[in-house]
């Protein structure tokens, strides 16, 4: 049978990296495509900085926010997480015939609202409708530029003994994003974290050295720190009982049998930082909106290598692989 996409491939887990290593980067590589992060540095007059991304979150309306304030801060965070200062965005609507105007209207306040707080502008775009039942909605992508503010960032300057710091509770927005999707999202108890991260990189990167910085979408925490060490000589070990998540969080992983270390975050940062600067990096985002739970949740060490190991409350150890499959469908 013919090999085919499947939603595993869209995980941002192992499938992703098989998609991206065997078709993508054979096709188009370059030094800076092949380095991987959240987004590129381009060389040039002024170093820049520059990202793209799609959304197809379902619901497009959730529990602290919707698809224009979540498509602002994904890419303003990619921008970010590779050491730049967010300044312009490209905004690209797909409609689906039949979409409500209202419904539109309020995506685009959203929009609107997002890059204001965020601080950059949307430039240019594009708008294109498709014909009813081909589209679900509405579709969304952006792409942003900034100026390269920390050129040293990158997964080759992680060293044994660093610090692990996570800016607040894990698994906020998969988890509000399914719980919408299944109905059962009431009240204020579980809401997206959705939110720009301009203001907490920025205080990290002034308080100390930073090796490395991720925000852990698509494959949650777990995900993203395999990616720092996997095909490398260093490990990566948590304390689970260090590691911030909400009660809500917990309750509704339980509910819907996830584990909220590979639920996606959309407003929450993890930074690598040597030991000497992580009391002062950790003081710096608490003091920052958004960072008041931040916690040093892990240690680079040698234990495993390629590997990230969870040390359990209960005293035991326990492997945290990169997300092999689609965990979480459709929540950005």
């Amino acid at each position: 049978m013919e090999e085919v996409i499947t939603l595993d491939y869209g995980s941002g887990g192992q499938k992703t990296a098989e998609l991206i290593e065997s078709i993508l980067l054979p096709a188009f590589s370059n030094p800076a495509l092949n380095a991987l992060g959240d987004g590129a540095v381009l060389n040039g007059s002024d170093r820049l900085v520059f990202s793209t991304d799609s959304f197809v979150v379902s619901p497009w309306k959730f529990p602290g926010g919707d698809i224009g304030r979540l498509c602002v801060c994904g890419t303003v965070n990619d921008l970010c997480m590779a050491g730049g200062l967010p300044r312009y965005l490209s905004l690209s609507l797909i409609l689906e015939e039949g979409f409500p105007l209202r419904a539109l209207r309020e995506i685009v306040s959203s929009i609107a609202d997002e890059a204001v707080r965020s601080g950059v502008a949307v430039a240019t775009g594009d708008t294109k409708v498709v014909e009813r039942g081909r589209g679900d909605g509405i579709y969304i992508n952006t792409a942003g530029i900034g100026f390269l503010r920390a050129p040293s960032l990158g997964k080759e300057k992680i060293r044994e003994g660093d610090r692990v710091i996570l800016s607040g509770s894990a698994g906020c927005h998969g988890a509000a994003v399914m719980m919408a999707r299944a109905g059962l999202a009431s009240g204020n108890a579980l809401i997206s974290d959705c939110a720009p991260l301009t203001e907490l990189s920025a205080a990290a990167l002034s308080a100390g050295e930073v090796r490395l910085m991720r925000d852990p979408t698509r494959g949650g925490v777990a995900t993203a720190l395999n990616e720092f060490v996997e095909g490398g000589p260093l490990c990566i070990e948590l304390e689970e009982r260090d590691i911030p998540v909400d009660p809500p969080v917990l309750a509704a992983c339980d509910l819907l049998g996830l584990d909220p270390l590979y639920c996606a975050c959309e407003g929450r940062m993890l930074a690598v930082v040597p030991s000497e600067d992580a009391d002062a990096v950790l003081d710096a985002l608490r003091r920052t909106p958004g960072g008041e739970g931040a916690a040093c949740i892990g240690a680079v060490t040698a234990g495993r290598p390629g590997c990230v190991l969870l040390n359990t409350r209960l005293g035991g150890k326990r492997m945290l692989p990169k997300l092999s499959g689609m965990q979480l469908p459709r929540i950005c």
